[in-house]
């Protein structure tokens, strides 16, 4: 038996898996302080099947603490920055296009040192060790324990970041030092920004995992726990206080895994409506298309693996026009049962109009009954409007595909959606999320940028492809269970040497 937590800005959603049947779930407010939210759905979900802590294997955490973390600009910790790359790398500093809030939160010291790498393997320029020397001293004099580092074209060559990092390891033994390879992509500005990002992050992922377990361990749960990653995939423990932006997302990307485990389609596309938004995306052989543009967390451009996900401000806290005409962005989000109509409330929101409609029975009805017929039709209409107009945008090539309705706010659609070859509204649907954390599997992705003609094309991927594998060992994977489920090869022109990057990601069973 496996049990799933995904915790949403408004929803904290819990089940119980015993194989593919659910054999309890929950969905209840989320919490100011998220772990009594978490508690209360563990207490709920057991006491609704009787079954007993010890007969749970497994259980799988979703979180958008880490995503509030950085777009709230809190929970932030002072860091050391590392450049690897002048002369060349001075021309773009480190943060330099970020929000002056967040560098602010941060408050980092920004170090750029010789050294790195071109694509094609030739150095930039030699690094030094008084450089190295000397940065490392004045970390030590400002108490600084967490630092990130990037080179140029390090996943390709990664030497000179371990290099220095060993020499802060051996001067430091109590630093925490995020290494730009060993998760980003090959764009230096939007890998040094996700090792950043991540380097301020580690002293709160240690609270939350601590948290986590603790409240596990309060009810009895000793067994093995995972945190779930932006890629549908799982890490345990230890990497999550080593990798927390690697949770970046992950909300979204366990909707379209549940609602692939509750529909059995593979290729579809999965509209998960929440309180404040809805979330589309798109499932491809089982797994959530992945964005391959640059992504912008809290203001600031990522290139690591995140899920193609089209977010807009619809759900049911969202706030309606007196006309009806206009619906969201704003929310009130969990105040829902204290703002909205139908609870007592001042606020007119869509959950007001679907009751309104006579679409479902949620708090008073009559506390509605100003509402016009009009208003109520406009709304409606709006809403089904919004929806259309943006599954149209992410069918891949304009596709008719089969449409999947998720989340606790899927009984806002009360007519057909036109953008649907067919539509899906699959039981269990708003606990999808909770479904997508219990089923997950451990994944790892490597990336390189390789010469065909220097190494053989079956080589090449086979060197990425143990390095990706090396990665979903360390997460929690069973080595015996793993597989290539996505191998991309992009010819990259106008280069020397046939470059040609290599992504490989893997999947693997949890390791027993």
């Amino acid at each position: 038996m496996r049990v799933g937590i995904d915790v949403g800005g408004t929803h904290t959603d819990a089940v119980i898996l015993n194989g593919d049947d659910v054999i309890a779930a929950t969905k209840s407010l989320t919490s100011a302080d998220v772990i009594s939210g978490v508690t209360a759905a563990l207490d709920e979900i057991l006491q609704q099947s009787g079954v007993s802590a010890g007969s749970i294997k497994t259980v799988m955490i979703g979180t958008t603490q880490f995503t509030n973390a950085i777009v709230e600009r809190r929970e932030l910790s002072k860091i050391a920055v590392i450049r690897i790359g002048l002369p060349s790398g001075r021309g773009m500093p480190p943060m330099v296009d970020w929000p002056r809030d967040m560098v602010d939160a941060i408050d980092a010291e920004v170090y750029m040192l010789h050294g790195g790498y071109l694509y094609n393997g030739w150095p930039v320029a030699d690094m030094r060790d008084d450089e190295v020397k000397a940065v490392i001293t004045d970390i030590q004099n400002k108490g600084i324990q967490n630092v990130a580092i990037a080179s140029a074209f390090s996943p390709m060559n990664s030497r000179p970041e371990t290099q220095v990092a060993e020499k802060i390891r051996a001067a430091i033994p109590d630093a925490r030092v995020t290494l730009s390879h060993s998760f980003g992509r090959l764009g230096l500005m939007e890998r040094e920004n996700a090792a950043i990002m991540n380097t301020t992050l580690l002293p709160f992922a240690d609270r939350v995992v601590n948290s986590f377990l603790g409240a596990l361990a309060k009810r009895g749960l000793t067994c093995p726990a995972f945190i779930s990653q932006n890629d549908g995939t799982l890490m345990n423990a230890d990497f999550v206080r080593a990798y927390p932006a690697l949770t970046f997302a992950s909300g979204p990307t366990n909707s379209l895994r549940g609602a692939y485990r509750l529909t059995g389609l593979e290729n579809a596309i999965v509209v998960d409506i929440g309180g404040t938004t809805s979330d589309i995306g798109v499932i491809q052989n089982g797994f959530p298309r992945e964005s391959n543009v640059v992504v912008n967390i809290g203001g600031i451009r990522t290139n690591f693996r995140m899920p193609d996900i089209l977010a807009i401000g619809l759900g049911g806290g969202s706030v309606v026009s007196e006309d009806g005409k206009i619906i969201g962005p704003r929310s009130v989000g969990h105040k829902l049962v204290t703002e909205g109509l139908v609870f007592g409330g001042q606020t007119l929101t869509a959950t007001d109009i679907l009751v309104a409609g006579g679409h479902a029975v949620i708090g008073d009805k009559t506390l509605t009954s100003h509402i016009g017929a009009g208003v109520v039709s406009q709304a409606t209409a709006t809403l089904h409007k919004m929806l259309n107009d943006n599954i149209e945008m992410m069918k891949p090539g304009g596709k008719d595909m089969p449409v999947i309705l998720v989340g606790g706010g899927a009984v806002l659609v009360t007519q057909g959606l036109n953008a649907a070859f067919k539509l899906h509204r699959p039981e269990n649907a708003d606990v999808a999320n909770a479904i997508g954390a219990a089923i997950a599997q451990i994944g790892g992705e490597s990336e390189r940028m390789l010469s065909y003609r220097q190494t053989s094309r079956d080589e090449s991927i086979a060197s990425v492809t143990r390095a990706a594998t090396e990665r979903a060992i360390k997460a929690g994977a069973d080595p015996k269970t793993i597989r290539a489920v996505d191998i991309e090869e992009t010819a990259v022109p106008y280069m020397d040497e046939g470059a040609t990057r290599v992504r490989v990601k893997v999947i693997g069973e949890l390791a027993t």
